[in-house]
């Protein structure tokens, strides 16, 4: 069985710890990180982000060690500039109109393009990586892995706020990415040629320059052999990343293993998956999501507790149970947004929302 290496981004707000608001750090973070850190510390488009990359890492225990690092790293090099770091798919109250975007050719031609939709982007998502054999197995897995992203996703939802507004969403954060094109649920390819036929007919027609202008929630990655998941909000704590990136790499795992087997596991249509994605924005671990299986509602945490049987058998051969089985704690304690809304319920301040971010990022460091 190949190791299914993994890869982990994690996408950070720079805050001011006075007012709370986000506020740009002018690229230093990134300057400052270069000595240190190389090319895994990276400026995004609005400049109150910074993304911090792990390198290539061949089990859970090692991007754990990566994960760990980074955030320590970027909290430092953030306090030399006198910020701090968030872990949110939102800010819950800073608006957009008021963050300045990095200076950068590419940026500005986004920005060109897809003006407000560009403009307002103002989101923080978790992307993982996972090592593929072939470009022929990654086409068979992001048609396969589509049924789990509303699972995975219900698992990291951390952005009920926008603006300064509760949004009764668990994920807003989907909502603002969704104005972008090529977002969401891909659709199903019947091959790898397939694939680079509908991607070249993209670049042909100048839709696209390349493959990365592709963002959907699951994609065959341009460039590497990985399958990169690209639904998650940014998740709070360390443990709650590693987890569902645990989680995340088994499912490969399992999936390759029943294809060894000449077993393949069902196909569903994009529009049914979109169906529980909605539910798992809205309603996060609190609502119910469709078994296609019994075409019956059922409770997505029952769904999890599912999906956790289902990678079982995978998990040892992974070295990742204890990552993957913190998944029941989270369930326990709620997703990052469920923490947040109680937080304001019971302050009913969104600045103390924002401290309580604040101190969740630092978790276990």
């Amino acid at each position: 069985m190949p190791t299914f290496t993994l890869g982990i981004e994690e996408e950070f707000q720079t805050i001011d710890p006075e007012t709370r608001e986000l506020r740009s750090h002018l690229s230093q973070i990134v300057e400052g990180g270069k000595v240190t850190l190389h090319e895994q510390v990276k400026a995004e488009m609005h400049q109150a982000v910074v993304e911090v990359g792990t390198n290539i890492c061949h089990n859970i225990a090692e991007a754990r060690t990566e994960v760990l690092h980074l955030r320590r790293q970027v909290i430092e090099l953030a306090d030399k500039q006198g910020l701090k770091i968030g872990a949110a798919g939102t800010h819950p109250f800073s608006r957009w109109q008021e963050q300045p975007i990095t200076p950068d050719a590419r940026y500005d031609k986004i920005v060109e393009e897809l003006q407000e939709a560009a403009r307002s982007n103002l989101v923080f998502g978790m992307h993982v990586h996972v090592g593929i054999e072939n470009r022929e197995m990654g086409v068979y897995m992001m048609n396969t892995l589509r049924y789990f992203l509303p699972h995975l996703f219900a698992l990291s939802t951390n952005s009920p706020f926008w603006e300064g507004r509760e949004t009764g969403y668990k994920s807003f954060r989907t909502k603002v990415f969704e104005r972008f094109p090529r977002t969401g649920i891909p659709g199903f390819f019947h091959s790898a040629s397939d694939y680079d036929e509908f991607v070249q007919l993209l670049i042909k027609t100048g839709c696209i320059d390349n493959g990365k202008k592709i963002w959907w929630d699951v994609r065959l990655h341009p460039f590497f052999d990985t399958i990169e998941y690209r639904i998650c909000d940014m998740m709070m704590r360390a443990d709650e990343t590693i987890c569902v990136a645990a989680i995340m790499q088994a499912l490969v795992a399992k999936i390759y293993k029943l294809k060894a087997q000449n077993l393949n596991f069902r196909i569903y249509r994009s529009a049914l998956i979109k169906e529980n994605k909605w539910r798992a924005a809205r309603y996060g671990l609190d609502g119910n999501m469709i078994d296609f299986g019994i075409q019956q509602e059922v409770p997505t945490r029952k769904l999890i507790l599912e999906l956790l049987d289902f990678i079982d058998d995978v998990v040892d051969d992974l070295g990742s149970r204890h990552e993957v089985e913190y998944v029941l704690k989270m369930m326990e304690m709620g997703t990052g947004a469920d923490r947040q809304l109680q937080v304001f319920r019971e302050t009913n301040d969104l600045s103390k929302v924002v401290d309580y971010i604040l101190a969740e990022t630092t978790h276990g460091l």
